[in-house]
C-alpha cells in the first residue's frame, strides 16, 4: 500500500507518537488498510482544554490516512470517575449536567475531524452512557468481571499509586472504572468493529484490560497505543498556567490568550509542540528546528506553533486577530485594534478610569505614571520618561512635559500606558 496509510506510522514515529504499543504487529495492521481507532474524553466540563489537544490531533491523523476514528464521550464513566493522574477521588456529576456538557464540546471536536465524511472513514462521536446505563450489576459480574482478577487490578500502576497513600485510598466505585473501559472496548468491537484503542501513556493499563478482554470473550485480537504525556519545559503539566486552564472554549479562553500561551513556548520544548499539534510537513518542522537552535531570539517555530494551532481550533479569521493583536502588543499597531481586540490584548494589565475633563484640561504624562502604579513616584515618572521607558499607546515619549488630551484616546475611551517592555496599564475615560 502506498499513500498516506501506509506513511502514517512512520509519520506517528517521527513525530514521537508512537509511545508504548499493546497488542501486537500494529504497523502491520495499519498499513494493511482502514482501522476503526476510539479515544475516551471525560466529559466533566462544558469545554475541552488544550490538555486533549494531542488526542484530537491523533484521531485527525487517522483519518486524514483513511482510518475511522471515534470520539468517545465517558457520560457513563464520568459518573464513577477515572482513578488514573488522580489522587483524590473525582466529584461526580448528575446525568443532566453530563449530557449538557457533551452539547458543550461537539462543535469543538467537529473542528478536528469530519463527522460526514464519505465511505468509511466517517468519525462517530458517541456516549458510552448509551450502554452502561442499562447495564445491570448482576449481568457485568457474571459476563465481563469474571474475566479479570482482583490480583492483576491491584497491580496497575492508576490503581497503586492510590494505594500507596492511605489517606486517600481508592473506593471500589473507581476501583472498577477499568472494568467499566474494557467493556467500552469490547462494545465498539462488537458494534462498530473498532481495533484500536488510543490514549496517554498513564492510559496503558486500562487498554491492556480491553485487548484481553477482547481476546477472552471474542477470541480476537485488539491494540492499543499511548503517547506520551505532554509536559512543559518545567516538568509540570501542558495547558496549566498561573491564572488556571487554557480552554478551547473562546468564551473560556479568548483565541488571542492561546495564542500567547503558545507563543511563549520554551525553546527547549517547542520542537515537540510542532510535532504533536501541527500537521506541518516533516521538513518544515527540521527547518523551525534549526531555527530555533540558531536564532531563538526570532521565536520562529513559537510563532508558527500559535499561528497553526489557532486557526486549527478558532479558524483562520480569529487566528488571524490573535496575531495581528499579538504583533500590536508592542507596536504602535495597537492604534488600529477594535475594542473586543485591544480589551484581550490588555487584559492582564491593571485598569483605572479617569475623567474625560481632565483630558481637557490636560492630563500630565508624570501625573498619569505616577497615578497607575507603572513607577513610585513623580521624579521616577520624570526619569523614567527622559530614558526612553514610558510609552503612550506603545508609542515611546521623550518629554517630561507631555500631557493627554483627548486626541490620544483609542475608540473615544482608551489610553494604553507602557513602561518598559512588558509593565502595561490601562487608562478608561468615563
Amino acid at each position: 500500500m502506498s499513500g498516506p496509510a501506509a506513511d502514517l506510522v512512520g509519520d506517528l514515529e517521527f513525530r514521537g507518537l508512537w509511545h508504548q504499543e499493546a497488542g501486537t504487529r500494529l504497523s502491520d495492521r495499519l498499513r494493511a488498510g482502514p482501522v476503526t481507532a476510539y479515544v475516551g474524553f471525560d466529559p466533566s466540563n462544558d469545554s475541552l482544554h488544550v490538555g486533549n489537544l494531542l488526542q484530537l490531533c491523533l484521531l485527525r491523523r487517522l483519518q486524514l490516512a483513511g482510518h475511522r476514528p471515534i470520539f468517545l464521550a465517558g457520560g457513563g464513566t464520568a459518573m464513577v470517575g477515572d482513578p488514573g493522574g488522580k489522587s483524590e477521588e473525582r466529584v461526580l456529576l448528575s446525568e443532566e449536567r453530563l449530557r449538557a456538557n457533551l452539547e458543550s464540546v461537539r462543535p469543538q471536536l467537529e473542528r478536528f475531524v469530519d463527522l460526514g465524511a464519505p465511505g468509511g472513514s466517517a468519525a462517530l462521536l458517541l456516549d458510552n452512557g448509551d450502554w452502561l446505563r442499562p447495564l445491570t450489576l448482576l449481568g457485568f459480574l457474571r459476563d465481563i468481571a469474571k474475566h479479570f482478577t482482583v490480583n492483576d487490578m491491584v497491580h496497575k500502576e492508576s490503581v497503586r499509586a492510590r494505594l500507596e497513600r492511605p489517606d486517600h485510598g481508592i473506593s471500589f466505585t473507581e476501583f472498577s472504572y477499568m472494568l467499566l473501559q474494557a467493556y467500552d472496548f469490547l462494545h465498539l468491537f462488537e458494534h462498530h468493529d473498532c481495533r484500536l484503542q488510543l490514549g496517554g501513556s498513564d492510559q496503558y493499563g486500562n487498554i491492556t484490560m480491553g485487548i484481553e478482554l477482547i481476546r477472552k470473550v471474542r477470541g480476537a485480537q485488539a491494540h492499543g497505543l499511548t503517547t506520551p504525556l505532554v509536559l512543559k519545559a518545567d516538568g509540570t503539566k501542558f495547558g496549566k498556567t498561573e491564572s488556571g486552564t487554557v480552554w478551547l472554549d473562546s468564551t473560556r479562553t479568548s483565541p488571542f490568550a492561546l495564542y500567547q500561551f503558545l507563543l511563549r513556548t520554551e525553546d527547549v520544548v517547542v520542537g515537540a509542540y510542532l510535532r504533536y499539534f501541527t500537521f506541518l510537513d516533516h521538513a518544515a518542522i527540521l527547518e523551525l528546528d534549526a531555527a530555533t537552535a540558531e536564532r531563538p531570539a526570532e521565536r520562529a517555530a513559537q510563532r508558527v506553533l500559535a499561528r497553526e494551532l489557532c486557526t486549527l481550533v478558532h479558524g483562520e479569521d480569529e487566528a488571524g486577530r490573535a496575531e495581528q493583536a499579538s504583533e500590536a502588543l508592542y507596536t504602535d499597531e495597537i492604534t488600529s485594534l477594535d475594542e473586543q481586540t485591544l480589551l484581550e490584548v490588555c487584559a492582564e494589565a491593571p485598569t483605572s478610569e479617569r475623567s474625560r475633563a481632565e483630558l481637557d484640561s490636560g492630563l500630565s504624562l508624570v501625573d498619569a505614571l505616577a497615578a497607575s502604579g507603572l513607577v513610585g513616584s513623580k521624579s521616577q515618572a520624570r526619569t523614567t520618561i527622559t530614558q526612553g521607558g514610558a510609552y503612550v499607546n506603545n508609542r515611546r515619549q521623550s518629554d517630561p512635559e507631555r500631557v493627554l488630551r483627548r486626541e490620544d484616546l483609542l475608540l473615544d475611551r482608551y489610553v494604553v500606558l507602557r513602561r518598559g517592555r512588558r509593565e502595561y496599564h490601562l487608562l478608561r475615560f468615563a
